[in-house]
């Protein structure tokens, strides 16, 4: 299932929403203004917050952290002792870790387990610059986590450029 993003919106406090391949509302990104730390909640189409997305505050290397539920899910940071800049690293609480590598700031990139393909990201179905897909490969995938760890590792790119 293609999840498609209009990109160049991901200022805080500003809203918007992702669609499905059918163009209907899948999730709406809500980014949380007046906070001390960056805020998004990926919410369904009633409103109810499926993540959190927070910046972790006081950590030794840019993270943000995943909640569903108000618990804590997982850990996105840049992985350390990597060739590639571009590489990131989630790790769930139970222990699972699943890698995004690619061109993220080119919004071309994987996110993988143990090199099995879970959601592939890319801008090349879309004429349009600014829109690009989150394609979630396999059926039992966690769509709303996996749209939500390709939302996280665009932002946190961008706040290393100095884009924010």
């Amino acid at each position: 299932m293609k999840y498609l993003v209009r990109d160049k919106i991901f200022a805080i406090g500003d809203d918007y929403w992702i669609e499905d391949e059918q163009g209907r509302h899948a999730f709406l990104v809500d980014g949380k203004a007046l906070r001390l730390r960056d805020t998004l909640e990926l919410k369904d189409p009633d409103g109810k917050v499926l993540i959190t997305l927070r910046q972790k505050m006081f950590s030794l290397r840019d993270a943000m952290t995943v909640e569903r539920d108000e618990r804590p899910l997982a850990t996105i940071r840049r992985k350390r002792l990597s060739l590639l800049r571009n590489h990131f690293r989630v790790t769930l609480v139970d222990g699972t870790e699943l890698d995004v590598s690619g061109r993220i700031l080119d919004r071309e990139f994987t996110v993988e387990y143990e090199g099995e393909l879970l959601a592939h990201i890319s801008r090349q179905w879309f004429h349009v610059r600014e829109t690009y897909a989150v394609n979630v490969v396999r059926e039992d995938a966690d769509a709303a986590l996996l749209v939500a760890v390709a939302v996280c590792v665009i932002r946190m790119a961008e706040r290393e450029r100095g884009d924010d």
